[in-house]
């Protein structure tokens, strides 16, 4: 197969995986869960195979009684949502993008605004059967080096085909959210800080304004969000509390409402509230849109990093860099972080996660980066492995101490290197 293009192969059964991926080429394969559209090349294989894995999407058992879900790695999280919400329990993490799957959520350990409450989405998970290079599946559990690089592993381990997941109960489908501005970056950390253990701000972040500069640079606006009982939704007067298990449909919301936060950051700051309370909100809607429309002309590059406790002034020699270049972005959005990710390149430690998208012609962009890459890692930070695709080989190690353990494991585990990926080869893994 010619090295630029790729053989895209949707298993419907287990049975299917196990022959794509005893019969793929030299190039190897790796498994995606959505329809492509993740930021990085994790998920892509030039001249090789991909498995789509949205075909094995079923639900196979909820345990109501104790909170506990078995299904295929090809399950949107959102449509998981919706099959639980009836029974009195949600998905622990609700994803930024709409077509991430649990699958794809395992292999990034994904993380989100509630992080800080109940930490990366392998945290989540109990059990999980990864098909391996030979065709064999495997049962994995937490606390073994198996899951340890599979759980970030980014696909590189095997095929995940199920994955039993622990489930976060809910009164009702509702989420209760605050927002407001506040005036720097330092007013920013301290009013997450602040959240820290209130379970009524489960859901904590803030969007940075990258164009203001001086005493006001990385001034944000936060936003803090906790589940609604069914009391506090029968108070505000609406229909909701008929049905409070029961959102009405689910569709992509109308442009008015979605242009605030498609606008610049710095617009965005000035538009919005200086403060609002008990606003309730669907909790799909709590989303961020970034699927909802194209990157435009040129395309973007989605950046993440996460620093530790500790790290703050390096947090904020970034945020000076990048307002420094008054760059245009219409996503900044800042994260607390709590318990570690169990995986060995997981992204997550106490601390804090900064994610923006950078225009793609922005001129003088990879130096740039590059100098971020070499603040972040002189921190003790890392560069978050899903969303990258240009990060140098030689900072791996430096930001994914376990490096060399996933590489020993997948020499082991896979010596012909049947599970591949353009990130693997660029970073070596």
């Amino acid at each position: 197969m010619p090295a630029d293009t790729v053989s895209v192969i949707r298993p419907r059964t287990y049975e299917e995986a196990a022959v794509a991926v005893r019969a793929c080429g030299a190039r190897g394969a790796v498994a995606r869960g959505g329809p492509g559209r993740a930021h990085g090349d994790a998920a892509r294989n030039a001249g090789g195979a991909v498995l789509d894995m949205t075909g094995l999407d079923r639900v196979h058992v909820v345990d109501a009684a104790e909170g506990i879900v078995l299904c295929d790695a090809g399950v949107p999280l959102l449509r998981l949502a919706e099959v639980l919400l009836p029974l009195g329990w949600s998905v622990p993490l609700l994803p930024a993008a709409r077509h991430v799957t649990v699958g794809g959520a395992i292999g990034a350990d994904l993380h989100g605004a509630e992080h800080r409450a109940v930490g990366s989405f392998g945290r989540q998970v109990l059990a999980l059967e990864l098909l391996t290079a030979d065709g064999e599946v495997l049962a994995v559990t937490p606390g073994t080096e198996l899951f340890e690089a599979t759980a970030g592993g980014l696909g590189l381990t095997g095929v995940i085909l199920t994955a039993t997941v622990r489930l976060l109960p809910v009164e009702t489908a509702y989420l209760t959210v605050g927002t407001e501005r506040a005036g720097s970056l330092d007013e920013v950390l301290a009013r997450l800080t602040a959240t820290a253990g209130h379970d009524d701000r489960r859901y904590a972040a803030a969007r940075i304004d990258l164009t203001a500069r001086g005493a006001a640079t990385g001034r944000g606006i936060l936003t803090r969000a906790r589940h609604t009982p069914p009391g506090a939704l029968r108070a505000t007067g609406t229909r909701a509390w008929r049905g409070p298990l029961f959102p009405r449909p689910r569709r992509l919301p109308p442009l008015g409402s979605l242009l605030p936060s498609l606008l610049p950051s710095g617009i965005h700051y000035r538009a919005a509230p200086r403060a609002r309370t008990r606003e309730l909100r669907p909790s799909a809607a709590y989303l961020t849109p970034q699927d909802v429309f194209p990157y435009g002309r040129g395309g973007r590059v989605r950046y993440q990093f996460a620093v530790g406790h500790g790290q703050e002034e390096a947090l904020h020699r970034i945020v000076r860099r990048l307002a420094g270049r008054r760059l245009p972005s219409c996503h900044a959005v800042l994260h607390p972080l709590g318990e570690a990710g169990p995986g060995w390149l997981s992204l997550t430690a106490p601390g804090w996660s900064l994610s923006l998208d950078l225009p793609l012609a922005l001129p003088g962009l990879p130096g740039f980066l590059d100098g971020l890459d070499e603040e972040v890692a002189a921190a003790g930070g890392r560069v978050g492995l899903a969303r990258d695709a240009r990060l140098r080989p030689d900072l791996l190690t430096a930001m994914y101490p376990r490096a060399a353990d996933f590489r020993a494991l997948r020499a082991r585990l896979d010596p012909r290197g049947v599970f591949a990926s353009d990130l693997a080869r660029r970073l070596a893994l």
